[in-house]
């Protein structure tokens, strides 16, 4: 397949390295590290698809990027206490001191104000990239163009649950139902047929 859509190998090997970071490393110290292992772990797989989809520029791989990033990001917010079973915690370590919160405390599942302010700032990140990405639906064709719109905002509705929870991962994993998932498919279909 690879060498049929004459997709680059580096791709394949930054997921590797993603792989290999996940039996090594469990915390990060800041957002650039977070960002900098969604670079192995998400944005190849955005390339990827746009790479077998015949898109190879960088202004499209930008904005795939901004979306991988903010959907590996979608997860790691909604999955904070399955994490932890895994002995990995992907909120920066930074951002949790910041708002008076320390590792222990979510291993503990101990819920309070400066945990909700730092899921808060996690997730208005997560967002920005979200809306950074968006546009790129509007410059590939239509059958792409809803995967990706779909995708977008099945991540937005995810961080639409976390806030309508009050920021309270620790106590209940936030999950889009699946008259909701219907919901997000017609809506991507319908609005990019009525485009």
């Amino acid at each position: 397949t690879a060498a049929k859509y004459q997709l680059p190998i580096d791709p394949f090997d930054d997921l590797i390295k993603a792989f290999e970071s996940d039996q090594v490393k469990t915390r990060y110290a800041n957002f650039e590290e977070v960002f900098e292992y969604c670079r192995y772990s998400a944005n190849p797989v955005g390339r990827l698809v746009l790479g077998l989809c015949g898109y190879r520029d960088a202004e499209r791989y930008a904005m795939s990027d901004a979306t991988c990033t903010a959907l590996q990001l979608a997860n790691f917010w909604q999955d904070v206490t399955v994490d932890t079973l895994k002995d990995r915690v992907y909120l920066p370590l930074d951002l949790l001191a910041k708002h008076g919160c320390s590792v222990e405390q979510i291993f503990e599942r101990r819920f309070d104000d400066n945990f909700r302010a730092a899921m808060k700032e996690a997730v208005e990140v997560a967002r920005a990239l979200f809306l950074q990405g968006l546009p790129l639906a509007d410059t590939v064709d239509r059958r792409l163009a809803i995967d990706l719109d779909l995708f977008s905002q099945g991540g937005l509705k995810v961080l639409e649950k976390i806030e309508a929870q009050g920021y309270d991962v620790l106590k209940a994993r936030p999950a889009v139902s699946k008259l909701e998932r219907v919901g997000l498919l017609l809506g991507a279909v319908w609005h990019r047929l009525a485009a």
